[in-house]
């Protein structure tokens, strides 16, 4: 499986209707775009643990994780044009984006 994950902070500014554009994308990409196994969004808890959350060199409020059976299955969606609009949208909206792509893998693969 290929976890495609994303962490994003919205701008400060950000309006209703260019949050509910962004919403819109995301759900029309997930329902759209056969090749996503797996779709979830999640917004960062802060557990006030000292010395954990405060190793973190920067704090993203979001994430969307998307799951895919293979990287032929990742590379068809990031092709596809709804996520294009996807994507133009949230760099529209966000202050600061990271994208990445996981294989997931047995953990005695470890290291």
């Amino acid at each position: 499986m290929i976890s495609h994950v994303v962490l994003f902070r919205p701008k400060a500014d950000v309006s209703a209707e260019e949050r509910a554009a962004l919403i819109m994308a995301l759900t029309r990409a997930v329902d759209g775009i056969p090749s996503i196994k797996r779709a979830n969004v999640g917004r960062r808890i802060l557990l006030n643990r000292a010395g954990y959350e405060t190793l973190m060199a920067e704090h993203y409020e979001y994430s969307a994780i998307l799951d895919f059976n293979s990287a032929d299955d990742l590379r068809a969606y990031l092709d596809h044009p709804a996520h294009d609009e996807l994507g133009r949208l949230l760099y529209v909206t966000a202050d600061a984006v990271l994208a990445y792509d996981f294989e997931q893998v047995p953990v005695e693969e470890l290291i």
